[in-house]
């Protein structure tokens, strides 16, 4: 059996990602979240779209949700936003973000290219969905990490 999902990256690399999605958030009330896991029964899309579901990312007021899904023994990756996004934006909107992570992936720059894809990620939802006065932060920061 390999590691535990929530192994892959070390304490430090940890606290860069929770901290790239803090500051991805400060420009926009969009909320960003990112899961890991070991494998991807299935599509991953499909899977993507189940773990939106499981970490109720569908309960934000604005439906401005976005999740970075990423199965590490599978090597599959996946960006999907909620319907408030996808209602605003075009059809292949996360595209040049998943081919930055594939360039940092494939030279085993998995954190860096996560902390890229957020920081992207901040600066799209920036553009249609900016940060108000009155913004709560309506779901957690931290990391998920699935068990299989």
């Amino acid at each position: 059996m390999g590691k535990d999902a929530s192994e892959f990256f070390s304490e430090i690399e940890k606290d860069d990602l929770k901290q790239a999605i803090l500051n991805a958030e400060l420009d926009t009330s969009g909320e960003i979240r990112l899961h890991v896991e070991n494998n991807c029964p299935g599509d991953v899309l499909d899977r993507a779209a189940y773990i939106f579901d499981k970490l109720g990312m569908k309960n934000t007021a604005q439906r401005n949700g976005v999740l970075i899904y990423l199965s590490i023994n599978h090597r599959k990756f996946a960006i999907i936003g909620d319907s408030g996004i996808n209602a605003k934006v075009p059809e292949d909107f996360w595209n040049s973000i998943k081919d930055d992570m594939l360039v940092k992936f494939r030279n085993s720059e998995f954190s860096r290219g996560l902390i890229d894809a957020i920081t992207q990620t901040g600066v799209q939802l920036k553009k249609f969905f900016p940060h108000q006065s009155d913004d709560v932060d309506e779901l957690s920061n931290d990391i998920s990490f699935g068990k299989n």
